[in-house]
């Protein structure tokens, strides 16, 4: 940051409020067809911090995988407010708040798909199609974990299930995929997909908030406001109400134990 450059900090203070854009991810956040509300974990989360902060959070704008750090990068808004997994790749240009709660990855195949039972290292080969989002974890994973598989790719701006529905109708054999978005695509395609996963995620994220990188001030005021809802139970809150069922994403363990 240039000397004469203003920090997001000092920016969202003058102004008093935080610019923040989001892409519809639930259950972080969801947004109403009809109203255009939006609302979920992160959305809920990050509006309390507002609150908490006497800032008002003005949500900009809906964004995709592959252009939210552009628009950071270009200051069109200050964060992306919704869950956003931390990579190597992000880690160079954009930094993190602390995160929510994790995510597990789940390998979702054909219910009557077999191959993988045993060990599921066997989806690596050039004989099984993977589906993927450009520009979403899905497609580092894809790279990372099976790198020999074939791709069958989908436009950044594409939902995730969409995934899960190339998979049931054999246009893929795998989709790589938290298990949140496996059970509402199974409530409503029951029986079609099965995963393979299921005792051992094959990688697991936490979900953070995403912003500008060497903004120290703006980054510990925001942390400060997220561990108080997390200290004072308002996240366990807000995924009791957005989540459907327990085991689905994981929950921040404390730093302490209340045992004596």
């Amino acid at each position: 940051m240039q000397a004469n450059e203003a920090s997001t900090y000092d920016r969202v203070l003058e102004s008093g409020k935080i610019r923040a854009a989001y892409i519809v991810y639930p259950p972080g956040s969801f947004k109403d067809p009809n109203t255009g509300e939006l609302s979920g974990v992160f959305i809920d989360a990050l509006n309390q911090a507002g609150e908490d902060l006497e800032l008002e959070v003005e949500w900009t704008e809906e964004v995709a995988w592959g252009t939210m750090i552009e628009g950071l990068l270009s200051d069109r808004y200050d964060i992306v407010g919704n869950g956003i997994w931390e990579t190597p790749s992000r880690g160079k240009v954009v930094d993190f708040t602390i995160p929510l709660f994790y995510s597990g990855l789940g390998v979702y195949v054909r219910s009557d798909e077999n191959r993988f039972n045993n060990d599921i290292k066997a989806a690596n080969s050039s004989d099984v199609k993977i589906a993927i989002i450009d520009g979403e974890i899905s497609e580092l994973v894809a790279k990372t974990k099976f790198p020999k598989a074939e791709t069958v790719s989908l436009g950044q701006i594409s939902d995730v299930s969409q995934m899960m529905l190339n998979v049931s109708q054999g246009k893929a054999d795998v989709a790589v995929i938290e298990p949140y978005i496996g059970y509402e695509f199974l409530q409503q395609n029951p029986g079609t997909l099965k995963n393979a996963a299921q005792d051992q995620p094959i990688a697991v994220f936490g979900n953070s908030m995403m912003f500008k990188n060497n903004q120290p001030k703006f980054e510990s005021m925001l942390n400060t406001a997220l561990q108080s809802q997390l200290n004072g139970g308002n996240i366990a809150s807000l995924m009791e109400k957005y989540i459907p069922e327990d085991g689905l994403m994981y929950p921040v363990a404390f730093p302490y134990r209340s045992d004596s």
